[in-house]
């Protein structure tokens, strides 16, 4: 299958051009101006633009959790996924008990197995760290292809400091990098028991009870372990001003601190937790919702570099049936989290490009380029000779109301509702097969079930 994208502006982190791409099976071969080249399509891409592939490192997909599951499996989180405009998922995979990282990587891909319909990748998150586990970095990043290893600082599965710093030191000598969900788990027990005793456990507690304070000294305690170690860490979902605070004075003392941020921080704060009939439980996730300050703050580092990326955390229960499973009287048992996989590029072209708070080229960098560069993935997120043909046609101007009814992912509310964006993708194309399109009121999945790939991903190289 060949196609020819012809008269679009091809942006990259590096900057814009117009030109013709030209796409021969699942990598991009030609690039240039009044291109003639035979193909089975022939796209028009004039007034549009040509932009790589979104990737989406943080999904968390048919993951267990408070008694229950994430709702999207690999096919409706795929299908979601393209119908957005992201062509490669890195999703969590979260070893079990008595598991080695290997085992914890099948068992993940098994799932993936005849459903995945972009290509994607997989981040052990270390739940067992035993010290064959912890020896077992050296294959994860050579021969597994999943050179990054996640950790929490809060939950029952929680690693101390001390294995951290052990995971720290073993992905320095082979090039892995060490990703951690930063927040003091004490500060937010004890939290949890002060507002327990006031019998304060609506779901605007939640937010209340895992305090900006949490995260920040999580964050810093985090930065000090790789300082010691010379070492690397990548913050997941950074949502408050102070935690960014902290990044930024590792990162000028020179100690390799990266971190990404989420739309829901860059976009949404804590009234929500006030939405009246308890709508507030659609945004309890892990961290929570912050201020506008903190908003600001994070839109502010996005642009000047102390954010090197921007995710979803996807992560949906429905509001109706897995939201409330647990009862209505404890904001504790509402399964943390939210869906994000499919509203990434949208929000981010309508409320920061268009808006003027990150140019297009930035857009691209934390979406595409830089995520690319800093998991590993060769072969995706630029538009460029020999690339993989992960290319989107973008219309800037396109119009569309966020409304969970024409979304697809498997959960029954969007926590951006009403929202509208301007800029939709008119195509999508997943290794030079066009997976989604724009049928004028909405995206519509047009891909093969199935045929996305496991990608082994590089070693870190540095950033």
């Amino acid at each position: 299958m060949s196609v020819l994208f012809k008269g679009g502006t091809v942006v990259n982190a590096s900057g814009r051009y117009l030109a013709d791409v030209f796409v021969d099976g699942d990598t991009i071969k030609a690039i240039g101006t009044d291109l003639d080249n035979p193909a089975d399509e022939t796209v028009d891409a004039n007034g549009k633009y040509i932009l790589p592939g979104a990737i989406d490192p943080h999904t968390h997909i048919s993951m267990p959790f408070m008694g229950t599951y994430a709702q999207d499996d690999y096919e409706s989180g795929t299908i979601a996924a393209a119908c957005g405009g992201v062509t490669c998922v890195v999703d969590f995979d979260l070893q079990q008990k008595g598991e080695t990282l290997l085992e914890a990587i099948e068992r993940k891909k098994a799932l993936a197995e005849g459903k995945v319909c972009v290509d994607y990748s997989l981040h052990p998150a270390v739940m067992d760290p035993r010290p064959d586990v912890i020896a077992e970095v050296k294959k994860a990043c050579r021969e597994y292809g999943t050179p990054s290893f996640k950790i929490f600082m809060v939950y029952d599965f929680r690693v101390d400091d001390a294995t951290m710093i052990q995971l720290l030191e073993e992905t320095k000598k082979y090039g892995g990098l060490v990703q951690v969900h930063a927040e003091n788990v004490y500060i937010i027990q004890h939290m949890n028991e002060v507002l327990e005793k006031e019998g304060k456990l609506e779901p605007y507690y939640h937010a209340v009870s895992r305090p900006n304070i949490a995260e920040e000294e999580a964050v810093y305690r985090a930065s000090k372990m790789v300082e010691l170690t010379g070492s690397r860490i990548y913050i997941v979902h950074l949502s408050s001003k102070e935690g960014l605070w902290k990044v930024k004075e590792a990162r000028n003392r020179g100690v390799d601190v990266y971190a990404e941020t989420c739309p829901q921080y860059l976009l949404l704060d804590e009234e929500r937790y006030k939405e009246p009939n308890w709508n507030g439980a659609k945004y309890v996730m892990s961290p929570p919702l912050r201020t506008k300050e903190s908003n600001d703050a994070l839109w502010e580092g996005l642009r000047g570099g102390d954010l090197q990326v921007v995710a979803t955390d996807h992560c949906p229960f429905d509001f109706n049936g897995k939201k409330d499973m647990n009862g209505k009287d404890d904001y504790k048992k509402i399964p943390n989290g939210a869906p994000g996989i499919e509203t990434l590029l949208m929000l981010l072209h309508s409320e920061g490009v268009v808006k003027g708070r990150i140019s297009l080229e930035r857009m691209v960098d934390v979406l595409s380029s830089g995520t690319a560069r800093m998991f590993g993935l060769k072969d995706k997120g630029e538009i460029a000779v020999g690339k993989d043909a992960d290319i989107l046609v973008f219309d800037p101007d396109c119009k569309f109301t966020i409304t969970q009814s024409k979304l697809h992912m498997n959960i029954d509310y969007t926590p951006f509702e009403g929202m509208e964006v301007t800029g939709m993708p008119s195509a999508v194309y997943s290794r030079g097969l066009k997976v989604s399109q724009w049928n004028g009121e909405q995206m519509e999945f047009v891909g093969e079930v199935g045929r996305g790939r496991f990608v082994k991903r590089e070693p870190f190289e540095g950033f």
